[in-house]
């Protein structure tokens, strides 16, 4: 994967992908600037460099030109940031963007709307590709967000643009997950949680190779307790998970692997903040409860395990912690990995969003902009907007 030191990109204009797909609240305002702040060390470094710079991103899953999906906030809160005059261009592509584009000086920064805008984005369609290579001299590719996704502006550009390699950040999210899974300080400690085990299956499958221990919370345990024999109530628990959690059970014992499951419960009689709750002393959910959180027993053990780590992965909530009255598991995790003094990596999504509301996103080596790009990467596969930069 060819990096910022590779090339030379010195008083260029330079196409950026960056990964600006934040949260909005009802009034369109950013709720978790966490992903343009990671980006800022790129922007910063080529501005240093007489760059001209283009920004492309996308935000949501827009049908077509939506206002509501319009990065107009990205670009006021990234000016916010930095004091820079950012520009939003009228547009993705077309003569009136390409005249922005080619009336740019050093140091000047023009924001692309949303990419998604296009239809041919997410096809990869080579003349939305090729329209794209018109905007700039060379490519940076910092959205490791979306590097899972073979897309136009991340895999097609690139036959257009020379130069072409990654920023400070898509280096850093492949350096530092693929060192984690190579050669990690002893022992690993994997934390998977989540909703659903065919969502996270290949993580298992990872881990159970190369983890000492691994940890499993969120609603994801209620197969692997249910395929114990366990009742579990109306907790989340699809049928289609069964199967594979059988799988990964027979896989651990086969293997001699550490895969623990919690001992105890926090319960709600529905999925709502207000909702009775009560701690259950074990694991069989009675019928009209359903489990929404790992219980304090189970938290105190998994802490233990986390703070004696090596090194820790962790992707996935231990339950549903954005109701306060069943946070307390997911939070006595994150503060645990923020108190281990190992190498300690965060997948992007949920967990990042845990950190963030519980104040220690600081307190990691490293927090993925990532949620299906870690997965896949921790699953080994090859990631399109990796390759295209190799």
């Amino acid at each position: 994967m060819r990096t910022l030191a590779d090339v030379d990109l010195a008083g260029r204009r330079v196409f950026v992908r960056v990964d600006f797909n934040v949260p909005l609240d009802a009034e369109r305002r950013i709720t978790d600037d966490t992903r343009i702040r990671a980006a800022l060390p790129t922007l910063e470094r080529l501005r240093g460099e007489g760059c001209a710079l283009v920004l492309a991103a996308h935000l949501g899953r827009p049908k077509g030109v939506d206002a509501a999906f319009s990065l107009r906030p990205a670009a006021d809160r990234l000016a916010e940031l930095t004091g820079w005059d950012v520009t939003l261009a009228p547009g993705v592509v077309g003569e009136q963007v390409e005249a922005y584009a080619r009336n740019l000086s050093p140091g000047d920064v023009l924001m692309l709307e949303n990419v998604r805008f296009e239809p041919g984005e997410t096809k990869n369609d080579p003349d939305l590709a090729t329209a794209y290579g018109r905007l700039a001299e060379a490519y940076v590719d910092d959205a490791f967000g979306v590097a899972h996704r073979a897309h136009a502006s991340n895999v097609g550009i690139v036959a257009h643009l020379s130069p072409s390699a990654a920023g400070l950040l898509l280096q850093r999210e492949v350096e530092t997950i693929g060192a984690i899974l190579a050669d990690p300080p002893r022992p690993l400690v994997a934390i998977v949680g989540g909703a659903k085990v065919s969502d996270k299956i290949g993580v298992l499958d990872a881990f159970l190779e190369r983890a000492d221990v691994v940890l499993v919370g969120g609603a994801m345990c209620f197969p692997f307790l249910k395929a114990q024999g366990h009742a579990v109530g109306d907790s989340l628990c699809a049928e289609e998970d069964m199967e594979p959690a059988r799988r990964v059970l027979a896989d651990a014992q086969a293997r001699g692997r550490h895969l623990l499951l919690p001992s105890d419960l926090v319960l709600g009689e529905r999925f709502a903040a207000d909702a009775r709750r009560r701690e259950l002393d074990g694991v069989d959910v009675p019928d009209g409860w359903m489990g929404l959180d790992v219980g304090p027993r189970t938290a105190q053990a998994y802490g233990a395990e986390i703070r004696a780590a090596g090194s820790v992965f962790w992707n996935g909530p231990m339950g549903a912690f954005e109701l306060e009255p069943f946070s307390g598991g997911t939070r006595a995790v994150a503060e645990a990995v923020a108190d281990c003094p190992g190498t300690t990596v965060v997948g992007g999504g949920d967990s990042a969003a845990a950190l963030t509301l519980f104040g220690l996103e600081d307190r990691v080596t490293h927090l993925s902009t990532g949620g299906g790009a870690t997965l896949e990467l921790v699953e080994g596969k090859t990631l399109p907007g990796v390759e295209a930069l190799s």
